[in-house]
Order: structure tokens, then sequence, then C-alpha cells
């Protein structure tokens, strides 16, 4: 393995969990900055070893306070924590805008956490590919916990629970969240929920929703729990912990972590793929006949379809062998 991958980065430091040298990778790689391929491919035979735990849901649920108290028990556990906050993008500059990092300075000057606001680059759930290649990179460095904490919008958090080993979904009681929810499709996703802010009025009867509405579901093997919380006061920590170990241990066990770790480098290798592919597709000729086409098909002369094909068999052409 070299170790250094450009004149920025040395991948001994990062696997020693240098703080520097860590940040500057994830920046290589989320800036696809040179030498970003090299870095990942030196890094990942050291990955495997973390446990990564996504934690989703609606804006305002708390997930940045719950993911800050987990940090700090999971530190007092004698355990190295990651965080990703997954941010949405400005559209003006790609960056992160709401700045977990300042909801998190609590457990940010502990040399055992390391804190990352990431820009969500379009995605609609919230995770982007980037933060998965960032995970890897604070996998390598040793991290034993890395939380990914995600923007929770709605209709994609699909990626969060392939991205993540267990997802726990943050609700809270107001707002009929319990029903937003299945609408979402969090229902699925969820490994178990927490409900945020325990203490307010009507936590009982969203707890009890939300059992109803898991009732629904074929009984497996695993059944998500429905856990109370109020994080700011540090309430239910413990317990949200615990159950994030119980669900580890249940896919240990059952083989159910193997599978899902398979079905997210599928997931991966195939985005590499397309990302390729889509690279390779578009040139100047194959661009310059997509306008013509297009021109044509507004006005009748071709469909759509044969103009695709088209485009296909010119790629074909390009790259017969």
């Amino acid at each position: 393995m070299r170790a250094c991958v450009s004149p920025d980065i040395d991948l001994n430091r990062v696997l020693a969990g240098d703080r520097v040298a860590v940040s500057r990778a994830i920046s290589i790689v989320e800036n696809d900055a040179s030498g970003a391929r090299l870095l990942l491919e030196g890094l990942f035979p050291k990955t495997g070893r973390a446990y990564r735990v996504g934690i989703t849901g609606p804006p305002g649920a708390g997930k940045s306070t719950i993911t800050s108290r987990l940090a700090r028990y999971y530190r007092t556990q004698g355990k190295t924590v990651g965080i990703l906050a997954v941010d949405p993008t400005s559209p003006f500059t790609g960056g992160a805008l709401l700045g977990d990092r300042v909801r998190m300075g609590d457990v940010e000057l502990d040399a055992g956490v390391f804190i990352r606001s990431m820009a969500s680059r379009g995605s609609l759930g919230g995770l982007s590919r980037k933060a998965t290649e960032a995970a890897d990179i604070l996998d390598a460095a040793g991290k034993d916990i890395i939380l990914l904490a995600t923007v929770g919008v709605g209709q994609s958090e699909l990626d969060i629970a392939r991205a993540a080993d267990t997802t726990v979904v943050v609700l809270v009681p107001e707002s009929g969240d319990s029903i937003q929810a299945m609408k979402a499709g969090l229902m699925e996703i969820a490994d178990f929920f927490v409900l945020n802010k325990a203490d307010r009025a009507g936590a009982d009867q969203a707890v009890t929703g939300i059992q109803m509405i898991l009732g629904f579901r074929a009984a497996g093997a695993w059944n998500p729990a429905v856990l109370k919380a109020v994080a700011s006061a540090g309430e239910g920590i413990v317990e949200v912990a615990r159950e994030v170990e119980a669900h580890r241990q249940y896919l240990e066990k059952s083989g159910t972590l193997h599978q899902r770790r398979r079905l997210r480098l599928e997931d991966r290798i195939a985005g590499l793929v397309e990302d390729a592919v889509r690279e390779q597709l578009w040139n100047a000729e194959s661009r310059g006949l997509l306008q013509a086409r297009a021109e044509e098909a507004l006005v009748g002369r071709v469909t759509p379809y044969a103009a695709a094909g088209e485009l296909v068999n010119l790629f074909r052409r390009d790259h017969r062998s």
C-alpha cells in the first residue's frame, strides 16, 4: 500500500487516526480532488470494523441532540466515535447549511470524537455517496462507532437504510408524525423508533399510534421497538444505545449483517459503474446528436425512443472491442 496518494495526504497518518489527516482525506473525497480514488482504494482494506448507525427523521425531531448524547454515552464506554452530519446543500456553494457542529459542541472537543458536516449534494434522502465514502475513512481511521445523522426530508430515506448497519428513526409527538412516517416510508426502513421530546403532551398517544402502524406489518424475527426519550435532558439515551447493541447482536447471529453490508457494496459498485458509463457516454458527439434529435422529436420527425436507441448504438460503436 502506498503511503502517499497525493501531496496532501499520507495514508499512514489517516490509519493512525490523525485528525488533520482524516479531515484532509474527507475533503479530498468530498471534492473529488486528485488522488481521491487512490485514497479510497488504499483505505478500503482497513474498513469493516466500525459499526454504522443511521439517525433520521423529520426536521426538528432532535436528531442532532440524540446524536451528540449517543456520542457522549459511547465515550463513557471507551469507544471512539465518528459523526457525519449530512446537511441540505446550498444551491449556490454546495456547502452544508444547518451547522450541526454548533449543536454538538459538547462533544466536539473530545479527542475521541470526530465530527464532520457534509452537504447532501442533492440527494433527497440527505445521504450522498460521499458521506458513505467519508464513513469508510473514519472506519479505516479506527473509529468504533460511526453516527450518520441525516436531513430527514421524506421520501428517499431508503438511502440511509442502505448506508447504515442499524437505522434509528426519530419522531416527536406533534404534527401527526406517526402518520407522516407511514407516508414517507420511514416505517419500512426503521430498525427501531425513538419518540423524542416525550415529555410533551400526546407522547403516549403517539407511541400507541406508531405501534398500531407497526402492527400492520408482517411479524418477523426482529420487530422494531418504540422507545421514548427526552434527549435534551439525556433521558432515554442509554436505552437507545442498548437497543442498537441488541439489534447488532441480532444481525450478527442471524447473518443479516453480512447480507446488509454486501447489498451496500452492490449498490456502491453499481453506482461507480453507472458513473463511469455516463462519463463515457456523454461526449461532444453524443451531446450534439442528443440536441439534434430532441429538436426533431419536438416537431414529430423522430420519437424519443428511436433517438435513445441511436445514442445507445453510438456508444456501442465507440466502445466496441
